[in-house]
């Protein structure tokens, strides 16, 4: 069982089936998927996708959160994600997604930040990774913010990425 946490403003739970109707109209905003290779254009492949990410078994600790606002707990802000790079690993990922209505009001940063102390501290993590659209500005920042550093550049599926780390030892 995945842990739930809060922050000043948030509420962070372990993503659900019940998240399911939520997280597909997120990912039917082009403007929200747009740096993010995925299944966004075939309905049937997308549903397939989110529910499979949804129901997977990431191993011990890790997993997607759905992100709430405290002030209203139904009001579904978007997710953030620690599990196996791409989904396989090894390396683990730390990842965000948000709706529109939440951009440009630190809800990405102060979802993220708790990642950081539980991967290293609770779950045992070395080094946690990023890779992120090189014309994602906002998600860069997101990752500078909770402490990763920019270590190159890489190609994945044509797309220039910037890529990010995290070590134990740096924090």
């Amino acid at each position: 069982m995945l842990p739930a946490f809060e922050t000043d403003r948030l509420s962070l739970r372990p993503r659900t089936m019940a998240d399911f109707d939520a997280c597909l109209a997120m990912d039917r905003d082009p403007d929200v998927v747009k740096y993010i290779p995925g299944p966004w254009d075939d309905a049937a492949k997308h549903e397939a996708f989110l529910r499979e990410r949804i129901q997977a078994d990431f191993g011990n600790g890790l997993g997607y959160w759905s992100i709430f606002s405290r002030e209203r707990d139904e009001r579904f802000l978007g997710w953030v994600l620690l599990i196996p790079y791409d989904g396989v690993g090894p390396e683990v990922e730390i990842g965000w997604r948000l709706n529109r209505s939440a951009w440009g009001q630190g809800y990405g940063t102060e979802a993220a930040q708790p990642f950081v102390s539980y991967a290293f501290e609770r779950i045992g993590l070395h080094r946690i990774v990023a890779d992120i659209d090189g014309c994602n500005i906002a998600s860069h920042r997101i990752a500078e913010k909770i402490g990763m550093k920019h270590v190159g550049d890489m190609t994945y599926r044509g797309t220039l990425m910037k890529s990010y780390r995290l070590e134990r030892f740096e924090r």
